[in-house]
């Protein structure tokens, strides 16, 4: 496997949670990458107790992938080679939100990655790459989507963002649903940018899509669905109010 080298800006991998902290017993990794900025989380802290909770007993262990200003394609690709060389050749999820949606959805070309969760992905050309680099140039149209097959694929968006256009993170999803049919979106109706109106089901929708593509192979009926519907119904799937509040099966 190719190694990529510690990016410049010094982006580390936080504390693990879940699995009960003991590397033996580690069968699957979340990575999290946080948005451009530290004083608007999104839902990442919350999403990562949720998985330790759900997911420790089966070995998931959850790394926030640490940097001041949001974390770049580079960096997320290093986190993934960091968690290889840590726990050996267990699946990894990258899940990430803003700018680190972003990076989750280009860095899921490393052979390690088997899912890929994007909340309020950050692809109108603004987010941690700054103004003037490459990372900070694209548009939502040229995004790669090459990457994404063979992989699990979820992609979360309030439909009130200010922030970031809804309608880029869809149109991404259509392109990647043609290279790879396990892509789906669900859309927060009424939600804005940082997806707090509807935290708890946005939390657990990610719990159930995280555990689903990294152990079970089995979804909510909600993923199901999205994933099997062709477009634009599977792209479009609102989540509906109290998701998760009854039981998963």
């Amino acid at each position: 496997m190719a190694q990529h080298a510690p990016p410049a800006r010094g982006a580390r991998l936080g504390r693990a949670a879940g699995a009960n902290g003991s590397v033996s017993t580690v069968s699957g990794v979340v990575l999290l990458l946080p948005g451009a900025s530290r004083f608007s989380p999104g839902p990442v802290r919350p999403l990562a107790r949720a998985l330790a909770r759900a997911g420790g007993a089966q070995g998931l262990v959850a790394h926030p992938v640490l940097h001041g200003a949001g974390v770049r394609e580079d960096e997320a690709r290093w986190a993934v080679d960091e968690v290889v060389r840590r726990y050996g050749d267990v699946p990894v999820c990258l899940a990430g939100y803003d700018a680190g949606g972003r990076a989750a959805l280009r860095a899921a070309g490393h052979e390690a990655v088997q899912a890929v969760l994007a909340l309020a992905p950050r692809l109108d050309g603004r987010g941690a790459g700054g103004k003037g680099s490459a990372e900070s140039e694209s548009e939502p149209d040229s995004e790669p989507v090459k990457q994404l097959a063979g992989r699990q694929v979820l992609i979360v968006h309030g439909t009130d963002d200010g922030r970031c256009d809804p309608e880029s993170s869809f149109r991404l999803a259509a392109r990647a649903k043609k290279a790879n049919r396990s892509t789906c979106r669900f859309e927060v109706h009424s939600d804005g940018h940082g997806l707090r109106e509807h935290q708890a089901e946005v939390v657990a929708l990610g719990v159930d899509f995280v555990l689903g593509a990294m152990f079970s192979g089995r979804y909510s009926r909600p993923v199901t669905d999205a994933l099997a519907a062709p477009p634009p119904l599977g792209l479009r799937m609102p989540l509906a109010s109290g998701f998760g509040r009854s039981p998963r099966r």
